[in-house]
């Protein structure tokens, strides 16, 4: 959903991985410094996730509005002063967890309070309320996009820009609304995976959720009810490929698979206007039969 509500206000936001770390890692820091019961504690780490993730997102967008900033850039460059930031500097030094002494006994934080866990509905499964949160996050993002104000103006940037701001919408705050919305999306899923997989932030956290969001948003449709159809398919095909290898199948053939998936998808989007200008071209005056 991070990359579909960027999509409505058309920019391309690829800094989901980069939102993602800061997310979890502020997660993880809430979770473990404070000291409240778990139902405030849950909520309060998810929001400073969000926050985080919705702090790194709203940069692309302001450089993109009043410095004329191209977004692909300036997100793939903030994944990776994220990533330096966080892993070579952040959870191996200040915030790194310690020993009985002051000094660093392993890299990434101190384990999250366990009042902070996200519950587990099912025992002995790995399903726990992080999929209703996200859930409830794809619905809450379907009716501010279709039934409500805002949703429209941005989809008016999103379809032009010019048109938008002569009709009075304020285009450089909208569009700086959505890539914080987008960046607290995926900051969220970040606070997420800490709270009910990871409980706390390890030293090494690339999971490449934050660039699987691109492919799931193409295939999707950049729509709510297609975004959460291609991240059930896509979170299928990803568990299914630990177990390939029961059957001598390389695991990586599951990321064959999505890649065909999003070729699929994206190439009548690339091709249509070349198959349009050729055809307008065949029916010109003078050209062949």
């Amino acid at each position: 959903m991070s990359v579909a509500v960027a999509f409505t206000v058309g920019l391309f936001n690829i800094g989901g991985e980069g939102q993602l770390i800061w997310g979890a890692l502020a997660a993880a820091v809430a979770g473990r410094a404070l000291d409240l019961p778990a139902p405030l504690l849950v909520p309060a780490a998810l929001i400073a996730a969000a926050v985080a993730g919705a702090a790194w997102g709203f940069i692309p967008g302001v450089l993109k509005m009043y410095r004329g900033v191209h977004e692909v850039i300036s997100t793939i460059l903030l994944n990776w002063i994220a990533i330096h930031l966080v892993h070579g500097w952040l959870v191996a030094g200040p915030l790194a967890a310690r020993g009985s002494g002051s000094s660093v006994s392993m890299a990434g934080t101190d384990p999250i309070r366990a009042a902070a866990w996200l519950p587990r509905p099912i025992p002995g499964s790995r399903l726990d309320l992080g999929l209703p949160v996200a859930l409830a996050c794809a619905a809450a993002v379907w009716f501010l996009l279709t039934r409500m104000w805002l949703g429209f103006e941005w989809r008016a940037v999103g379809a032009g820009a010019v048109a938008a701001q002569a009709s009075g919408i304020a285009t450089r705050l909208r569009v700086c609304q959505a890539m914080a919305l987008s960046g607290a999306l995926s900051g969220l899923a970040g606070g997420l995976l800490v709270l009910g997989t990871e409980h706390r932030y390890p030293g090494v956290f690339r999971t490449g959720y934050g660039f699987d969001g691109i492919a799931v948003a193409l295939i999707g449709g950049a729509t709510a009810p297609g975004v959460v159809a291609a991240g059930f398919v896509f979170g299928a095909v990803r568990a299914g490929a630990t177990r390939l290898q029961l059957v001598g199948i390389h695991p990586s053939f599951a990321e064959l698979i999505q890649g065909i998936a999003v070729l699929l998808v994206a190439a009548p989007r690339l091709f249509a206007p070349l198959l349009i200008r050729l055809r307008a071209l065949s029916r010109a005056p003078g050209a062949p039969p």
